[in-house]
């Protein structure tokens, strides 16, 4: 069932996509600010970025962390923000979290809060490595950094550390991984994917954290992408975000459904979509599909707005959309890349490597990094020409995505943070 604070009635009762082209942050044009980048799209224009590193080439600093996390790194100007988890042992109730802030150039924390668990986290299964208790990405405006911490809520600090509010989103523990999905802007509104917390979606507001709006549905529980802002070709913002079974578009200022596509995503929805020209690409599911839908219409779009529907996609890693084709490195290592025409498949290249992360854009190179058997470069062209495989003494889990900014490229595993730039702009 899915309800709406504000508005009356009942909603569809399914699983849902929605889907982004950016996050409203008032943020220099280098900033990091967020998952996935500017627009949430995984793309960089920097043109500085080394294709080659190691211990001791392009590397600028190492910063050992407090614990581990799957959550990605943000800049923020001179800032970078990450959050990392410990004490996860035994029954969870010394589990804590972590927010560092690190001068990028440094690589020195100017800041770190800790903050205890204010109600006991389910345990997640080990085979999914724990990534609930630290996966969410934080997001920043440039005044304040915003993150959230599963069952201990949203909390929000100012730029040099000071907690400004902290919000309850529910304590159901609803998903047996956990929850996954990273905090997004939107005007003065935080919005907030609590699959797991509460079978919900809420919007709260920037400076008291005081609840906007919130849409609870059950089959929230199964999505874990994180929701994206787009602007329809009306001029109309859209927020979109992938559930089971469904895409749908909700209107980022209530939280109600404008319209839904019936979409091939079984089980659990992981990546997040990408849009461009009035179009939305979603992939995702545990057996994988993919399809393109027209951004607008109203309630059931599936027969006038799906433009393809087909088998093949990602469980967990989010795709970027480049010169008329969709790239994405599923987590069996397998790249892909889709002709956003059709929908077909234009090429594949197995690369002997896990994936949970996803890819990175940067000018004409495809930055995928694996879990645990390094950095893979690749042209962003059908025939994926490898220009490098690029390795750390780093033997713990790298399952986040990479974070891009004026010529540093920065990385985390469950050890280390890590900033690669050319030896020559150090």
């Amino acid at each position: 069932m899915i309800t709406t604070c504000q508005c009356s009635g009942r909603i569809r009762s399914l699983l849902l996509v929605f889907l982004s082209v950016g996050m409203a942050v008032p943020a220099v044009a280098s900033d990091w600010a967020g998952f996935r980048g500017p627009g949430s799209r995984g793309i960089s224009d920097d043109t500085d970025i080394p294709t080659q590193w190691d211990d001791t080439r392009n590397l600028k600093w190492r910063l050992e962390l407090p614990g581990k996390g799957y959550s990605s790194p943000i800049v923020v100007k001179d800032r970078v923000f990450v959050t990392c988890y410990s004490d996860a042992e035994g029954d969870l109730s010394s589990l804590k979290r972590h927010l560092l802030c690190v001068d990028r150039n440094t690589g020195q924390i100017k800041w770190a809060k800790t903050i205890p668990s204010v109600v006991r986290e389910r345990a997640v299964p080990g085979f999914a490595g724990r990534p609930g208790y630290a996966s969410h990405t934080p997001v920043s405006d440039g005044e304040r950094v915003y993150v959230l911490f599963g069952n201990s809520g949203v909390l929000a600090f100012d730029m040099s550390g000071q907690q400004l509010w902290q919000q309850d989103v529910g304590t159901q523990s609803a998903s047996m991984f956990g929850s996954a999905a990273s905090p997004i802007l939107y005007k003065d509104h935080v919005i907030v994917m609590a699959g797991s917390e509460s079978e919900s979606l809420r919007a709260l507001n920037t400076l008291t954290g005081d609840e906007v709006w919130k849409t609870e549905a059950d089959s929230f529980s199964r999505s874990y992408a994180t929701p994206v802002i787009v602007t329809n070709q009306q001029g109309i913002d859209e927020m979109l975000l992938p559930v089971t079974n469904e895409v749908w578009s909700m209107n980022p200022d209530n939280g109600k459904l404008k319209w839904y596509a019936e979409a091939r995503i079984d089980t659990n929805a992981c990546p997040s979509l990408v849009a461009d020209n009035g179009v939305a690409y979603v992939i995702g599911g545990r057996g994988g599909g993919r399809a393109a839908i027209r951004l607008g219409g109203r309630n059931n779009v599936t027969e006038s707005h799906v433009l393809w529907s087909k088998s093949g996609g990602s469980y967990v890693p989010s795709p970027v959309l480049h010169n008329g084709h969709l790239y994405w490195v599923n987590d069996k290592g397998i790249a892909n890349c889709i002709d956003i025409q059709t929908g077909d498949e234009a090429s594949r290249k197995r690369l002997n490597a896990q994936f949970y992360a996803s890819l990175v854009l940067v000018g004409k190179h495809l930055y995928a990094v694996s879990r645990f058997d390094g950095t893979y470069v690749l042209e962003a062209t059908p025939e994926f020409k490898q220009i490098a495989h690029n390795q750390l003494t780093d033997d713990s889990d790298f399952s986040a995505s990479p974070a891009v900014s004026d010529g540093h490229l920065l990385l985390r595993s469950d050890r280390f943070l890590y900033c690669i730039a050319t030896d020559e702009g150090q």
